[in-house]
């Protein structure tokens, strides 16, 4: 069965930027040279740099063009570390507790935040990271298997789920969202909470040349975690 010419289109791109000749910022070819190469119309064209510019593969200048983006895996504020190398810089002892390593059924917004369709198979993973045999945070992740096909497979004891996938799908860019949360009493097991102390959560995406990798929830006492960031401006001449 032959993929969709937009599918066609999306390949193309990302296998030219995989063997690198089409580098970071360079300049892609417009729709309207798209549609006129591969015969489809420029909807058709626009579809799939719309669907690559969602997954942070490529960017649109309006007026000037569209362009590979920056492969980086950090936002703007907050740059994507692994937990253990935090724990061990700080002279702890890392180590991990897994809950739930499973394949399961992508409820409506999994399916969403993965792009994936609703029932699809998707994985699951629920870690507590522990700092001195003390819980630090949990873990729950939901992983496409289309990027990590092996994930289920992994001894979250000897690496962490961002190793592996740092390996297995190189991560070009990750959208996060931070806010404060009442830990329920599963959570407050996991963390070994024994009052309602206030959580820090982020709801993080992210994402390979490829598509959506995974979507994960990070949930830290805030007694016990916080994050921070480093901006940079320059002055104006």
């Amino acid at each position: 069965m032959l993929e969709p010419k937009f599918a066609q289109i999306k390949q193309h791109i990302i296998s030219k930027i995989k063997s690198a000749q089409w580098e970071e910022h360079s300049k892609i070819p417009s729709e309207n040279e798209f549609a006129e190469q591969f015969s489809v119309s420029r909807m058709t064209a626009r579809r799939a740099l719309t669907e690559l510019c969602e997954a942070g593969v490529l960017t649109r200048n309006q007026g000037l063009g569209t362009f590979v983006a920056s492969f980086k895996s950090q936002s703007s504020l907050l740059e994507i570390r692994n937990i253990a190398d935090e724990v061990k810089e700080r002279g702890g002892q890392y180590s991990c507790l897994p809950i739930t390593l499973e394949s399961m059924s992508a409820i409506a917004p999994i399916a969403i935040a993965l792009g994936v369709e609703i029932d699809s198979q998707v994985y699951h993973s629920v870690l507590v990271h522990l700092e001195n045999e003390i819980p630090l945070q949990v873990e729950e992740r939901f992983v496409n298997p289309e990027f990590a096909p092996d994930y289920l497979q992994q001894d979250f004891e000897l690496t962490t789920p961002h190793e592996y996938l740092c390996k297995a799908a190189p991560l070009t860019e990750a959208k996060h969202t931070v806010e404060a949360i009442s830990p329920n009493a599963e959570m407050c097991n996991w963390l070994a909470l024994y009052n309602e102390e206030p959580c820090l959560q982020v709801i993080r995406r992210t994402w390979s040349s490829n598509g959506i990798v995974s979507f994960t929830r990070l949930v830290s006492p805030g007694s016990k975690y916080r994050l921070g960031g480093h901006l940079t401006f320059k002055r104006n001449k």
